[in-house]
This record gives structure tokens, sequence and C-alpha cells, in this order.
């Protein structure tokens, strides 16, 4: 578990393409995941995450396309050839084995000597924190520690790839930003090359050096995590990425550095970055909650919009506001708890500010 056993590998899934049932299929799947990189795939269910990780395994065959490793064409060779360790999403772990066996059996099928074999499970069972069940069957273990058994038995035999199946899927809250933490200390000291898929915008963003969005089989964009989050190419893409109010504006001034939007309630709004829109075209503006802030209605300074708070929730840490700016439905935004000189009320009348740099403008479809 040092992250020396083996050099890093530098991973290109070439024009994946799959046929057959069940759906959904990959569609001409192209990425470069680098050497020592936690590349995520982020997509909704049903849209190909685990068809993708099966394929690069080599438990999918393709209709089309090659996955390579360091350059060499791995796509023909079964699964135990290709030096990659997989935690599937619902752990795939043998009844009958005890945690140690688990965790064993792998490295007793590479021919390790009995006195190597301890010496790495005592290891890898501290590492993640199995030491005091190792004796347990899977039936017995709670559901982080099947996960943990998961990742435990995959790492064990110091592959060069490391693939997950949204490892950290139906965890409550607390155990997932837990684990979360514990996946990016691994990731940090081991330094294995990991593609990893999620449909969990936080798990995303968390791990990922980039990522990319996955739809009906299809990658949508993908680059490093603030590219992506910050400057998204569609609707689909931001969604994706976390939660956000998505305006109808219409562009009524093109500058050299951006445009100038106005919502269909006559407030206008400065987009920074944009190169594509042209005066009069439609768009929808992406405003995230926690880029935007309130002030009183009568003394903001910067761009913003007019409207009245119809919802807050307080969440100790933050305030999560609802407010209606006469668009047709409430804009989102989340202000920072100890940053709040003012609590507002319901009714209030506010005026929401945003930057030019943190809202998007994006196509309409």
């Amino acid at each position: 578990m040092s992250g020396g056993g083996r050099p890093l590998a530098d991973i290109r899934l070439d024009g994946l393409t799959t046929t057959g049932e069940p759906p959904p299929r990959l569609r001409d799947v192209s990425l470069h995941v680098r050497y020592g990189e936690l590349f995520t795939v982020l997509g909704p269910p049903h849209s190909g995450k685990t068809a993708l990780i099966r394929a690069v395994a080599g438990f999918l065959p393709l209709a089309a396309g090659r996955v390579l490793v360091d350059g060499r064409d791995v796509t023909a060779l079964p699964p135990a050839e290709r030096s990659m360790g997989i935690v599937f999403q619902e752990g795939a772990l043998w009844p009958h084995l005890s945690v140690r066996g688990h965790v064993a059996f792998g490295l007793e099928q590479q021919g390790m000597t009995a006195a190597d074999v301890e010496q790495r499970l005592a290891q890898v069972m501290r590492r993640l924190g199995l030491t005091d069940v190792e004796r347990l069957r899977p039936d017995a273990l709670s559901l982080e520690q099947r996960r943990r058994l998961a990742l435990a038995r995959a790492l064990a035999t110091e592959p060069r790839v490391l693939l997950l199946d949204e490892p950290l899927a139906h965890l409550d809250p607390v155990t997932r930003k837990s684990l979360r933490l514990e996946l990016a200390h691994l990731h940090r000291d081991l330094a294995v090359t990991t593609i990893h898929v999620t449909r969990d915008a936080a798990d995303a963003l968390a791990l990922s050096d980039r990522i990319a969005v996955l739809r009906d089989g299809a990658i949508l964009q993908f680059g490093d995590v603030e590219q992506l989050y910050q400057r998204p190419a569609s609707r689909v893409v931001a969604e994706a990425l976390g939660p956000a109010t998505f305006l109808p504006v219409r562009v009524v001034e093109v500058r050299d550095l951006g445009v100038v939007v106005e919502t269909d309630a006559g407030a206008q709004v400065p987009v920074a970055g944009i190169g594509s829109f042209r005066t009069g075209d439609r768009g929808l503006l992406v405003m995230r909650p926690e880029t935007l802030s309130l002030t009183e209605a009568m003394m903001g300074r910067g761009p913003g919009l007019p409207g009245r708070v119809t919802m807050r929730v307080f969440e100790g840490a933050r305030y999560l506001y609802e407010v209606d700016i006469n668009a047709g439905i409430p804009l989102r935004v989340e202000v920072t708890a100890p940053s709040q000189t003012r609590i507002f009320r319901l009714g209030d009348a506010v005026r929401v500010e945003c930057s030019s740099e943190t809202v998007v403008l994006v196509p309409e479809t």
C-alpha cells in the first residue's frame, strides 16, 4: 500500500461503442486518463456509467473502439490480465468468505508467499479500518464496512488502474462524507490511476482531478473540475454539476469581454467570457446559489435582480433563501451564516447581487 509497487498507468479510451441489451449503450466514448489521475465520469442513472467501467475492465464486449494502457491495446485481454482493480457498485462480495479471505484471495492468486500475504494483509486491513472485523463475513458488516472491504480487495494486489463504480452510493450523508475523505486520502497517498463513476456531483467535485459528463452513453463535456463547474456548455452539464437556477434571458448587448442579458422582467445582468452569442439571442442564465448574495432592495451596488423573499431555511452554517424575481421561477440564494450581516424575513424586498464572472449563459436547448 505504499503506492510504489507498480508504475502508474496512462489510459486512453478510443471510440468505445457497445451494442446489444440491456441499454444504455456506449456511443463513441473517447477519453484520456493521465498518470496517477483520478478521473470521474458523472452522469444520471442509466447514462452508461457502469457500462463504461465494465468495458474498460474487460467484462463488456465492444462493438468498436479500443482500451489502451500505456499505449498497449488491451481490448482483447481478459479481465484478469489487465492489472485493474475494480469496485462494483454493490460490492460483489462473496458471502462464504471472511473479510480476511476476500483480501487474501487476489494475493494468493498472484502466487505471493504466505509471509508476503500476511504483511500485505496487515497493511491493507489497517489502512481501510478492517482489522477488528477480519474474521466476519459480509452479511455481518455494515454497509460502510462492506464498501471498505470492496476497496481493500481491489487495492491489495496493487493494481495499476483502479475502477470505482459508485463506491459511495446509498450511504447516509455522514458516512458518505467520511468515506469520501478516506478515498481522497487513499488517492493522495497511493496515486493509482483511477476512473471513478458516480451520479453525485458532490463526490465528483470533491474527489476528481478532471470530470466528464456522460448522458445516454455519450460524453457531453469534459475538463478540469473548476473549468467544468464554472463554464458548463449546456444546461444538462450545468445540472449534472449541482444545484442552479436557470433563468430565461435575451442578449441585449455584445461587449469585447462578454454580453449583457435581460430577464423577461427587464433586469439586466452582464456576463463575462461569452463568444458565440449575438444581440437578440435567447439563452439561460445559470446562477449557482452559493455565488449570489442578498442586500436590501435600495442598497445594492453591483449587477443584480430586484425581488422579494418567499422562503428562508436555516441550516446552521448557512441560510437558504428563495427570492421571487418576477420570472415565474424562484431564485435560490445560499448565504454563509457568519457573513450574513442581516437576516431577511419573508416578504422583505431585496436585491440579489451576482458577479459577471460567476454567472454563465448557455443555450436554451
